[in-house]
């Protein structure tokens, strides 16, 4: 399983995409977004379908982003 210095580094916060709020690089797909997919009961191999080009470490990286921000 990747560190979570490498899983943060597949999160991008950006002012000029998205408005600045906190999506998987490469995508326009907020870490919200997919946490709240997760919060709802979704499974990773779900959002997975949904969104093809996410790898499941994308989404690893979207927990490890709101774990993190927890905790500030």
């Amino acid at each position: 399983m990747p560190n979570n210095n490498d899983l943060l580094s597949r999160i991008s916060v950006d002012p000029n995409i998205c408005s600045g709020k906190p999506c998987i690089k490469g995508h326009r797909i907020w870490v919200s977004l997919i946490l709240g997919y997760l919060a709802g009961g979704e499974s990773i191999e779900t959002i997975l379908e949904e969104y093809p080009g996410v790898e499941k470490e994308d989404i690893l990286a979207c927990i490890t982003y709101g774990a993190e921000m927890s905790r500030n």
